[in-house]
């Protein structure tokens, strides 16, 4: 989906008042002429509004809240509707097609008026929650000015599963961005989406910006250097002397280049322990995200893998840079796109596999389903009807077929590229075409890839011996963020103390690395 809101926000002693028009194209043709969300001044709903029109259809609707519930009137795509439904008193309204709705969150979560568990009215009959998991202090740089950013982490719970959404603000509570990595959805503000701006999340001591040409675009990335060598150094020629180079790449949840999860930035303390080690290491935003050009709606994990042959061609020809020695390191999904890139090419040296899944992404995305609705108070025959229908929309999302079937709000989620290149991702296949050495490392504390799935991917590697050597590393008290954690589960991330990676994970990276490479010199 690529569109474009215009809000403005109201605040008087009566209360807020957020109003929207605008227009999102892609698998949905969608034309707001008008939504409208407000609130009371002790932030309880009153009123939400939304004129459109949906692939040609109308839709208007009205809806009024009081004594805890919400009472909905109009036409929804050419249906009359009138709905009345239990509401808890203090919900947040955040309609799927008016992301100016957000200001009402971000402003509730920056006065501290919002609890850990905040209920969620999406529109008629549909409804979920909000948990905070972790919030963060960042510095954006747009140009050379830089702003105060606050950033929400937070996992929105429905009935078909946890999703984790982020939500970015300033100082005042002013809405600034939203993103849903699972989604494919990142929604900022105008002068936020320039490709002079920048988040600077995590720094290293010895970072350097660079941006490396790909196809038909750039790619915004951050060097670290070793603490001897660097771009002030001049470079050597002599093989002996050049430098062994490491490339990072995120997970599905994280699309900038420091690897953010839950307060925790992977790839950024990873490049830094590399570096420690005597490594290059290179991390970068994806397509589309950062400094980065390039479609994000449109893009694959075959694409993800292709950036990265792009870091990888780019460093090959640097005079510093060993090209016999350039490993890809990937966490969770990223895990992926680089044994992905590895199949397709020969000279990458090395390949380490952090918390990856070790089934086809069909299997892993109904895993992750029974996983969250596990936590919900469901009947039998619900739980079995919403994992039915899960199976539906990926056969669809596969084939093609079989949307008629499917309700129109969920195709606009899941019938994306990306979506499709995970379902079909196998990485027994995969691995099959993988020659160069492998490192499968796990935190014994997964909550999200549980850790049976490394004995897996090792068993997969060993089974064809067609790479040169595997390995398999379980790191005890370690969670999927690679911190130490007592439960290993999703709601314990806003509790952990330690956002420090493991050094258990960081030492056994760095060994296999020494003993694959002699070095990083």
């Amino acid at each position: 989906m690529a569109g474009r809101e215009e809000v403005t926000v109201l605040s008087t002693s009566e209360g807020i008042d957020i109003i929207g028009k605008g227009r999102l194209s892609g698998t949905q043709d969608i034309v707001i002429n008008r939504a409208e969300v407000r609130y009371r001044p002790d932030w309880t709903p009153q009123v939400y509004e939304l004129e459109a029109t949906v692939n040609g259809g109308d839709t208007l609707l009205y809806t009024s809240f009081g004594d805890g519930t919400a009472a909905t009137k109009g036409v929804d795509g050419g249906q009359k509707v009138a709905h009345t439904e239990m509401v808890p008193a203090r919900a947040v309204v955040l309609p799927n097609v008016f992301f100016g709705a957000y200001e009402g969150l971000t402003r509730r979560l920056a006065a501290g008026a919002a609890p850990q568990d905040l209920p969620v009215f999406v529109g008629f009959g549909a409804q979920g929650s909000m948990r905070l998991l972790a919030t963060g202090a960042e510095l954006v740089q747009i140009g050379t000015s830089t702003l105060n950013v606050r950033r929400y982490a937070l996992a929105y719970a429905a009935p078909r599963g946890a999703t984790m959404v982020h939500v970015y603000a300033d100082e005042a509570g002013s809405l600034l961005r939203v993103s849903i990595p699972a989604q494919r959805i990142d929604v900022m503000r105008d002068d936020i989406a320039a490709s002079t701006s920048r988040t600077v999340v995590f720094s290293n001591p010895a970072d350097e910006s660079a941006t490396v040409p790909s196809l038909g675009f750039n790619l915004g990335a951050t060097l670290t250097w070793p603490a001897t060598g660097g771009a002030t150094t001049a470079p050597s020629t002599a093989p002996s002397t050049r430098l062994a180079a490491v490339v990072l790449l995120a997970g599905a949840s994280a699309n900038e280049r420091d690897g953010l999860v839950a307060g925790v930035p992977i790839l950024g303390q990873l490049a830094g322990a590399f570096a420690d080690a005597g490594y290059l290491a290179v991390r970068f935003d994806k397509r589309g995200y950062g400094q980065s050009g390039g479609r994000a709606e449109s893009a694959t994990l075959g694409d993800q893998a292709e950036d990265a042959l792009a870091i990888v061609r780019w460093l090959s020809n640097r005079r510093d840079v060993d090209r016999d020695r350039i490993a890809l390191v990937g966490h969770n999904e990223g895990a992926w796109a680089a044994l992905l890139a590895a199949s397709r090419e020969r000279r990458i040296a090395g390949v380490v596999a952090i918390a990856a899944p070790s089934t086809t992404g069909a299997e892993r995305n109904l895993e992750q389903q029974r996983h969250a609705l596990d936590r919900l108070d469901l009947a039998p025959a619900d739980r079995v009807a919403r994992i039915e229908l899960q199976k539906q929309i990926n056969s669809a999302v596969m084939t093609g077929k079989g949307w008629e079937n499917i309700p129109p709000e969920f195709r606009q989620q899941a019938d994306t590229p990306w979506f499709q290149s995970f379902l079909a991702f196998n990485p027994a296949r995969v691995i099959e075409d993988v020659r160069a050495p492998m490192l499968f490392v796990h935190g014994e504390l997964d909550d999200e890839v549980p850790v049976l799935h490394v004995d897996r991917l090792g068993d997969l590697a060993r089974k064809e011996r067609r790479s040169r050597s595997v390995a398999v590393v379980t790191v005890r008290g370690v969670n999927h963020l690679l911190v130490p954690a007592v439960t290993g589960e999703v709601s314990e991330y806003a509790s952990l103390k330690d956002r420090n990676l493991g050094a258990d994970v960081t030492n056994a990276i760095r060994e296999w690395l020494a003993k694959t490479f002699g070095g990083g010199r």
